[in-house]
């Protein structure tokens, strides 16, 4: 069988763009098919110019191919529809399967409205290999476990896949396949994080761990996903021969939760600062972290290790709002986890978001003063109610979101969303609340002006 794996564009433009979050997940489902011995071509459409369904018709035309497969998240619905429906008109008409969170948060809605063959829910790797098996046998689809289709027009969930207990048996991603070594060429020193701060970065992406213990509203793996880990040996064996193949000099644990576990992270500090010996030229990484789990003397080991940047999540300062959001953190763990990080030497990233169900002026405003000491170091936004969320579901439950098709339009279109989930404020109280976070940016936000900007190739500095 011949298939075909797409990275679907991330940027609403039909020109070249490297400013998007390399998707691991489908490097995943690469490496898998190549190890089980399936013709594989790859096909990265940040990297063509050109309207979507043009480059794929193009690529279609090339060679025959069984099946195409690619994922994206739920904003990615028009980008999404628009491929599919390229497959099917083409005279090939490959097989199309669709995996992702997209698929995963709303298998019904989306196999009622997105006309593939098969989506894939949850992990893809496993159900992946038995999906082709059955197609390839012309077997029943029922007996597949993890999927979604339709049948005469009826959607059919099959039984839920038990996840991949051990993880070290996946086989490590693969990058080549979608011209990761292009993206490291063209990466900007100033990505959207703000996280890279080297001149020429080449960031390497990495997962050490999936699923979560945690149950936050706002976000869609609050369905209930168990969390489990790789062990540091198999996950500095991928770093060790990522790094010298590509020449890294950047690591971004992309795991929620990389201090979870004390001592798993110590192991791993040990073991990246003794990697980072071994070879010729400086490298550093970055992670995300809870506050609930960060003191002082774990900073400090991270910063030794070559740490240089921690993400936060701080959401909120008001205790109501944090306990109505469902995170385990405390307004107190915020300010420690925000004025140690900062006295430790590392850079931050972190986030407000306004818009609980449990926000009131007070709450906000709780948020805002501790903001305005910060001298505007955290960013401040607005909750997004993503499909499969808790929130997006009161939504529905509510009729904030009347018709989840037009929801879908809309989101695809990569507006930030203002819709007024609150219980207690107003719309115009809420309107108020979004232009006064827009004026505060504004007033009190401080920003790095660079000292010198060198042109290195075409728009990259």
């Amino acid at each position: 069988m011949k298939i075909l794996l797409i990275v679907p564009c991330f940027n609403s433009t039909d020109k070249v763009n490297y400013e998007y979050i390399f998707p691991i997940g489908l490097g995943y489902i690469s490496s898998t098919l190549k190890k089980a011995k399936y013709d594989v071509t790859c096909l990265n459409l940040n990297h063509k110019t050109g309207k979507l369904s043009d480059l794929v018709n193009s690529a279609l035309d090339e060679q025959d191919y069984d099946v195409l497969s690619m994922g994206h998240i739920g904003t990615g619905y028009l980008t999404i529809k628009e491929l599919i429906n390229t497959a099917h008109n083409h005279k090939s008409k490959p097989i199309t399967i669709i995996g992702g969170s997209i698929i995963s948060s709303e298998p019904e809605f989306m196999a009622n409205n997105l006309n593939f063959d098969y989506g894939i829910i949850g992990e893809g790797e496993r159900t992946m290999l038995g999906l082709l098996e059955c197609i390839k046998n012309n077997s029943n689809p029922y007996d597949v476990a993890g999927i979604v289709y339709k049948d005469a027009n009826k959607v059919i969930i099959t039984e839920p896949r038990p996840v991949i207990e051990d993880l070290d048996t996946i086989p490590i991603p693969d990058f080549d396949g979608f011209d990761f070594r292009e993206l490291l060429d063209n990466t900007c020193s100033n990505d959207n994080l703000g996280s890279i701060v080297s001149d020429y970065p080449r960031v390497y992406p990495i997962i050490c761990s999936r699923g979560c213990p945690f149950n936050c509203t706002f976000c869609y793996h609050s369905l209930g996903i168990k969390y489990r880990i790789r062990s540091i040996d198999n996950v500095i064996d991928e770093l060790r021969e990522s790094i010298n193949r590509y020449r890294i000099n950047s690591i971004f644990i992309y795991d929620d939760l990389f201090s979870v576990d004390k001592v798993r992270l110590t192991e791993f500090c040990k073991k990246i600062k003794k990697l980072f010996t071994q070879i010729s030229w400086d490298c550093n990484w970055l992670c995300q972290l809870s506050v609930n789990t960060v003191d002082k003397t774990m900073l400090k080991m991270l910063k030794d290790s070559g740490c240089n940047f921690v993400s936060y999540g701080f959401e909120s300062m008001s205790p109501i709002v944090l306990k109505s959001m469902k995170k385990p953190i405390t307004p107190e763990k915020i300010d420690e986890a925000f004025r140690e990080t900062i006295d430790i030497g590392i850079a931050i990233q972190a986030n407000f978001i306004f818009g609980d169900s449990a926000e009131t002026i007070e709450t906000a405003k709780e948020t805002l003063d501790y903001w305005r000491k910060t001298k505007g170091q955290i960013r401040l936004g607005f909750i997004q109610p993503y499909p499969g969320s808790e929130i997006y579901n009161r939504c529905i439950e509510r009729g904030i979101i009347k018709n989840k098709l037009d929801f879908m339009n809309t989101l695809s279109h990569g507006e930030i969303l203002h819709y007024n989930m609150t219980e207690k404020l107003n719309d115009v109280q809420f309107n108020q609340l979004i232009e006064d976070i827009d004026s505060i940016q504004i007033k009190y936000g401080y920003f790095v002006s660079p000292s010198a900007m060198t042109k290195h190739k075409k728009n990259i500095y």
